[in-house]
């Protein structure tokens, strides 16, 4: 493993967001305030509790996964689409560094910048609602998992991608309504038949439930089944990564 090869392309990927504050950080935060000032602190006294747990309180593990997965996929999408468009990505693949190292530096990076705004919006909601942590040391891994995989993700939408305008397609019409319909302002419970069944396709109601369980102790699915769907999708996309990387696939000419 050529540790100097991925970390050189980590910190090039850091510091390219770290040059535009605004869109890569304030932009995200703000946007999950607006979230917390209507739906936490507006309307979360004319909604019941769910479960024991105040409405303002319960939406917050949903819109930290929110954040995190939609902006590991755009942060991941961009930093290889970038270099794919600019030509600069022959640069990397003709150095001596293999497809692990080049995953590591691309994908650590997007999944270090969504941990640092999903972080940042978790002390954001603790300026209008007040929640607990029943699992910290089970928070924090459930949200660096989910950020590798859907930064896996952005990876491959990223390779995948021949325009611009594809680059931006799944991200924001697939990714978000898909995170928005996995339970992130609701309880599963809400659902009737057969919308409940299908909502259970949605890999993203695993993963906020999986993280929701973490706060307060309790979910709607098996925590076992919600960490295998993680576990799977992170495997299934990490091999998928690797294959486009060895192969060539869209990266060479």
């Amino acid at each position: 493993m050529n540790w100097r090869s991925a970390a050189t392309i980590y910190r090039f990927e850091i510091a390219r967001a770290a040059r535009t504050p605004l869109q890569s950080v304030l932009s995200p935060v703000l946007s999950a305030s607006l979230y917390f000032i209507v739906f936490g602190s507006a309307m979360a006294g004319r909604l019941e509790a769910i479960d024991g747990v105040p409405y303002g309180a319960f939406i917050v593990p949903g819109l930290v996964m929110l954040t995190v997965l939609v902006e590991s996929v755009a942060n991941a999408s961009f930093g290889i689409y970038l270099p794919r468009f600019t030509g600069t990505i022959y640069e990397v693949l003709s150095a001596p560094i293999g497809a692990l190292e080049i995953l590591a530096g691309y994908v650590g990076a997007a999944a270090t910048k969504s941990i640092v705004l999903g972080g940042l919006v978790l002390l954001t909601a603790a300026f209008f609602v007040d929640y607990p942590v029943a699992h910290p040391l089970w928070a924090a891994l459930w949200l660096v998992v989910s950020a590798l995989t859907f930064s896996l993700l952005g990876f491959v939408i990223g390779v995948w991608s021949k325009s611009w305008e594809q680059l931006q397609l799944v991200p924001y019409l697939v990714v978000m309504p898909l995170t928005f319909l996995g339970g992130t302002f609701y309880d599963l419970d809400v659902l009737r038949p057969p919308w409940r069944d299908a909502a259970l396709f949605n890999p993203a109601v695993y993963l906020i439930d999986g993280f929701r369980t973490a706060f307060f102790g309790r979910g709607d699915l098996p925590p076992a089944a919600c960490a295998a769907v993680l576990a799977g999708l992170c495997a299934g996309l990490l091999a998928l990564a690797v294959w486009m990387i060895r192969s060539g696939y869209r990266l060479k000419p």
